[in-house]
C-alpha cells in the first residue's frame, strides 16, 4: 500500500482552479519529483496535499488518513514541508540551533516552547552536521548567507523526522557541492524507508535523485512514470515547450 495517495485534487485561489483533477501515489522509500514550467501549479499542489490550502474536490491521504483532518501536531510527525521561502515570520532573534530545534516541537511533550530534551538536541546536532552547518550553531540566522539559510531550513525539516518530506526547490541558493550533498542525503533518507515529494527546477538534479517524475502542465498531470521513461518521452518537450533532451545533450558535450 502506498504511504501517500492524492486523489483527484482540484484547488486554487480566489475561486480560480490552479490544479485540476490531479492524482498520484507515493511509495515508501521513493522520491517523486514534480516537473513543469513556472506557474504550472507545482507549489500549489504541494500545499494542497499538505493540507495548507483547501481543496475544491479530492483529497490526500497518508496511510489511509485524510491529511487535512489530522491534528497539526500529529501531522507534523508524519509530514514536513520545506517551502521556497523556507519559513515565514520573524526569525531575527533565533540562532541556527534554535531554528533547527523548532522542527522537534511535535515530538516534545510540552510543545514548541518546552525545554529541548537530550534526544531533541542530538537530532538537531545530527542534521546540522549533515547539512554542513557545524560551527554555526550559535549564529543568528539573519547573519547567514542565502545558501546557509536554506540549509538551516533543510535541517529543520529533516529534524522533524517525518515519514514524508515535501521539498519545494530545496536546491535554491545551494552551490554545487551542497547540491551534491543534498542529493546524497535524500538518497540516504529514502534508504531508511522515508519518502520524498520534490519540486526541482533543475531537471538534471531531478534526474539524479528521482525514482519517478510527474509532468504538470497548466495544472494537470500530463505523465507520471519512471524517471528514464519520462525524460525520454515526447510529453517532456510538450510540457516545457522546447527540445529538453537536445538542450541537455548540448550541455553534456561541453564536458567531453
Amino acid at each position: 500500500m502506498p504511504i501517500l495517495t492524492a486523489k483527484n485534487i482540484t484547488c486554487g485561489y480566489g475561486g480560480e482552479d490552479v490544479i485540476r483533477d490531479v492524482s498520484f501515489t507515493l511509495e515508501r522509500g521513493e522520491i517523486l519529483s514534480l516537473a513543469g514550467e513556472n506557474g504550472c501549479g507545482k507549489t500549489t499542489l504541494l500545499r494542497a496535499v499538505c493540507g495548507l490550502i483547501p481543496v475544491k474536490s479530492g483529497g490526500a491521504y497518508i496511510d489511509g488518513k485524510l491529511i487535512s483532518d489530522i491534528p497539526l501536531k500529529e501531522r507534523a510527525c508524519r509530514i514536513a514541508l520545506l517551502s521556497q521561502t523556507g519559513a515565514g515570520g520573524d526569525y531575527s532573534e533565533y540562532t541556527v540551533m534554535d531554528t533547527v530545534l523548532m522542527g522537534r516541537y511535535a515530538r516534545q511533550k510540552g510543545g514548541i516552547f518546552s525545554e529541548a530534551s537530550p534526544e531533541d538536541i542530538a537530532a538537531a546536532e545530527k542534521y546540522i552536521a549533515e547539512t554542513g552547518l557545524q560551527g554555526l550553531e550559535n549564529r543568528l540566522i539573519t547573519e547567514l548567507s542565502g545558501g546557509q539559510l536554506q540549509r538551516v531550513f533543510l535541517a529543520r525539516a529533516f529534524a522533524q523526522e517525518p515519514d514524508v518530506i515535501f521539498l519545494d526547490e530545496p536546491a535554491n541558493h545551494l552551490d554545487l557541492k551542497r547540491q551534491t550533498a543534498l542529493a546524497e542525503h535524500l538518497k540516504k533518507w529514502v534508504a531508511e524507508g522515508k519518502s520524498v515529494v520534490g519540486v526541482f527546477h533543475d531537471l538534471g538534479f531531478a534526474a539524479a535523485v528521482s525514482d519517478r517524475i510527474m509532468l504538470i502542465k497548466d495544472g494537470r498531470a500530463v505523465l507520471c512514470g519512471e524517471t528514464k521513461e519520462v525524460l525520454r518521452s515526447e510529453e517532456l518537450n510538450e510540457v516545457f515547450g522546447t527540445d529538453v533532451r537536445a538542450y541537455m545533450k548540448s550541455i553534456a558535450d561541453i564536458w567531453k
